[in-house]
């Protein structure tokens, strides 16, 4: 047996086997960011004319970018941009016959009374010519951990926290549909738009038109984490996975923001 060799091969495995630095991709999900579902509700001020309901998700799924420093005496360094996101559907629900509601505000109506009125936002230059509405969570991370050896393995565990600048869009919901009535008709004005047998598909139109121009929410917070690197001597390949915990940021009030995210990938290392 070839015992030179052998020493030859754990002495390059004690050796530091982290980058100097590197950069990379990952698969980035957040669990436990919420969306409940809203069932049909009556906008105010239509008599009953025009509904709103939307949809439900349960987690984000996303993708990510990061950049690392290891060099650095005692502490690492890893700067990383993350983008979140989920699907739920919108509805605009439009009285089949208007008229017939005026006259009798207090009808108890059934869902085929109604017409129903897809939001969906529109995507240029895309190929996708709509799509339904979309909860969007970005975040950047700026983070400073606490490195550990273990001798013989080629893996790099780590902690720490930072700090985090969050941008997150609204939710489409009934308050942003009334707000659009208001702006657009006023809030009595209405009223005089409610027997238009197409009016239900110019509000959401309008209400299209006022999302796609709506911005994000900005604010800040702190994150703590958790991870690993794995990288092979001489090899400039390295992988890693991290779980980290988000505390503050402003998010909008349907949301139930989940606090962990998690990063599992890879990429260059010198």
């Amino acid at each position: 047996m070839n015992f030179k060799l052998i020493f030859a091969a754990a002495a390059l495995l004690a050796t530091q086997s982290f980058a100097i630095a590197g950069i990379g991709g990952h698969y980035a999900p957040i669990a436990g960011t919420t969306l409940k579902k809203a069932d049909r509700e009556s906008l105010k001020n239509t008599n009953g004319n025009l509904q709103f309901s939307h949809g439900d998700f349960s987690g984000l799924q996303g993708f990510g970018f990061k950049a690392w420093i290891d060099i650095l005496p005692f502490v690492d360094v890893e700067a990383t941009f993350n983008i979140q996101f989920a699907s739920y559907n919108a509805t605009l629900w439009a009285r089949k016959n208007p008229v017939e509601t005026l006259t009798n505000p207090t009808a108890v109506l059934d869902e085929a009374d109604y017409k129903r009125i897809p939001l969906e936002i529109e995507l240029g230059g895309t190929p996708f010519a709509k799509a339904t509405p979309k909860y969007i969570s970005m975040n950047a991370d700026l983070s400073v951990t606490k490195p550990f050896s273990i001798p013989l393995f080629p893996i790099r565990p780590y902690v720490g926290g930072g700090l985090t600048i969050h941008w997150n869009t609204f939710v489409l919901n009934k308050a942003f549909v009334e707000k659009v009535v208001a702006d657009a008709y006023g809030e009595t004005a209405i009223v005089e738009h409610l027997t238009d047998s197409d009016f239900g598909e110019k509000l959401a139109r309008k209400v299209v038109d006022y999302a796609k121009d709506e911005g994000l929410t900005k604010s800040i917070g702190i994150h703590l984490l958790a991870g690993v690197r794995f990288k092979l001597p001489i090899i400039p390949i390295a992988a890693y996975a991290n779980v980290k915990c988000y505390l503050g940021g402003d998010y909008d009030s349907d949301i139930d923001a989940g606090n962990f995210a998690f990063e599992i990938g890879g990429g260059f290392a010198l």
